[in-house]
């Protein structure tokens, strides 16, 4: 019997013991996650809200102690504000792409076909970068890397939507 590998996605952690993080393939086809920390540790994720129209999800895992992202406000970015992309593109682990917001919100579809609420990014958001940190100059978070449209520009869900998402899926827990 061929044991099968888990997918390890690029997450970050808003709230201890929730992880919200783009959706995959793996999500979809395997619904089970391996969240690795960067202590090297592993846990398997309990998926606890998703939201695939959005394309990202609320995991729980078994730790505690967890250092949390601090958070920007994604509404307060601006055309030409510098921004950071954080993953591991092509297993390339702790990998940073810098680039500047081209739009908020952005829902033209020669920038996003999805046609959902996101910040357009001149920067490669390559395979690896999903579910990552899209932060501000700060070292806040602004975002979270979901796909690249076109040449140099990625596209982030905006924290604001994540932090909607919690709060309608997650009730009181996303507190």
């Amino acid at each position: 019997c061929q044991e099968l590998a888990l997918p390890t996605i690029v997450s970050l952690i808003l709230r201890p013991k929730c992880v919200p993080l783009s959706l995959t393939v793996y999500i979809v086809q395997h619904r089970r996650v391996e969240v690795a920390l960067n202590d090297g540790t592993r846990h398997l994720a309990r998926i606890v809200a998703e939201d695939r129209h959005l394309d990202i999800a609320a995991l729980s895992i078994d730790a505690h102690g967890l250092p949390t992202a601090p958070l920007g406000e994604s509404v307060d970015l601006k055309p030409g504000h510098l921004v950071f992309a954080a993953g591991h593109p092509w297993g390339v682990e702790g990998a940073v792409a810098a680039g500047v917001v081209i739009a908020v919100s952005e829902r033209r579809a020669e920038f996003n076909p999805t046609r959902r609420e996101m910040i357009a990014v001149g920067l490669n958001l390559r395979p690896g970068n999903s579910g990552g940190p899209l932060a501000d100059a700060q070292g806040r978070l602004v975002g979270i890397n979901t796909m690249l449209t076109g040449p140099s520009v990625g596209l982030a869900v905006p924290v604001h939507v994540v932090k909607r998402f919690l709060k309608n899926a997650l009730g009181s827990r996303a507190a």
